[in-house]
């Protein structure tokens, strides 16, 4: 079928003659309902990626602090510890960081969670207290 040129409903003409087609609906709905989607998925799985990313900063924090403290090594390979376990879920992207002195392992899971555990002599290494 053959166009007359002239622009129809949908279309806008700009300067020239030639009109620019505006996006079908169904595609912004298309993009609206995966949208919708992800978001619904998101809530309805939050509570279950918090808590493993919870378990996965305490887990880390402990073995960080075991590894640095109490092995005396260097920092970098502590965090190689933690890649050969292989955390699942939310635990494999926890990153570890030191605050020499205070003999704290900070580990956290970007936007998740965060957990620290502190050096002693005498006890060796505890966590902090969870907050929920």
């Amino acid at each position: 079928m053959a166009t007359s040129g002239q622009p129809g409903p949908g279309d806008k003409v700009t300067g020239g003659m030639h009109p620019v087609r505006q996006p079908s609906r169904w595609k912004r709905n298309l993009i609206l309902l995966t949208l919708l989607g992800l978001v619904l998925w998101l809530g309805w799985t939050w509570r279950g990626l918090r808590e493993e990313a919870l378990v996965g900063a305490a887990y880390g924090a402990r073995v960080g602090c075991v590894c640095r403290y109490v092995s005396q090594r260097p920092m970098d390979t502590c965090e190689g510890d933690l890649k050969v376990v292989n955390l699942k879920g939310a635990g494999r992207w926890v990153s570890l960081s030191e605050d020499a002195q205070t003999r704290t392992v900070k580990a956290s899971v970007p936007l998740l969670a965060k957990q620290s555990a502190d050096f002693d002599p005498a006890r060796g290494c505890r966590l902090e207290p969870w907050q929920d």
